[in-house]
């Protein structure tokens, strides 16, 4: 991700924040219920109370008050780069550990946390954003996301990412959608997992969640 379009998306999640505040759709969720259900299928991985997790773009930091909720408490650091998000997620759960930043900024040691999770983070087409004309930018800052929260987890990754399959969303000039069967090539080429992956569908019409996971959680 370059400057530019680096800040194209702290200026448009700060003008989402503007209008509707702590809500799901300054996060560009349409509710709360659709929220959860990705944050369900999130800590499905094998998420366990006392786990370390890191969140890449955790928004108001809401997969910590989930699986709280969940009976899950959890070592949590979240990551985003919407200051306004950060501030408003402290005010809410000020026991979080929430971060300014990307997953590059942060940069974590490697097999420094148990899972690593991300959740929406990846949807918004950089070069759209950005009127940035950068060939596949999108598409390659999304998958060395990818392979540095591989690299991070000592457990496993669980992360969603847009269906191409669906007609709609890979209509869409502003979202970034994938194939699934990209994303298995993707991680059996150049991820090149110890353990298992699993692709899972079905939940959401438009959306699919990815884990993998090492093999001593396997």
């Amino acid at each position: 991700m370059n400057l530019k379009q680096r800040q194209a998306i702290i200026n448009a999640q700060k003008d989402a924040f503007n209008r509707h505040g702590y809500h799901p759709n300054s996060l560009l969720w349409s509710s709360t219920e659709i929220q959860e259900i990705r944050f369900k299928i999130l800590s499905g991985i094998g998420i366990t109370a006392g786990d370390s997790v890191l969140d890449v773009g955790c928004g108001f930091g809401d997969f910590a008050a989930f699986l709280d909720k969940n009976s899950k408490p959890v070592d949590f650091i979240g990551l985003d780069l919407s200051e306004e998000l950060i501030k408003e997620g402290r005010k809410r759960y000020p026991k979080t550990k929430l971060l300014t930043g990307d997953l590059f900024d942060y940069d974590p040691a490697e097999k420094s946390v148990d899972y690593v999770t991300l959740s929406g983070a990846l949807n918004r087409k950089l070069d759209y954003l950005a009127k940035d004309d950068s060939a596949n930018s999108s598409k390659n800052y999304a998958l060395n996301v990818i392979k540095k929260m591989y690299h991070t987890c000592r457990k496993g990754i669980a992360f969603n990412l847009l269906d191409a399959r669906h007609e709609w969303t890979a209509s869409r000039w502003d979202l970034q959608s994938f194939d699934p069967d990209e994303i298995a090539d993707f991680i059996k080429h150049d991820l090149k997992p110890t353990g298992k992956y699993h692709i899972i569908d079905g939940y959401l019409e438009n959306d699919f969640t990815v884990y993998v996971v090492n093999p001593d959680v396997s």
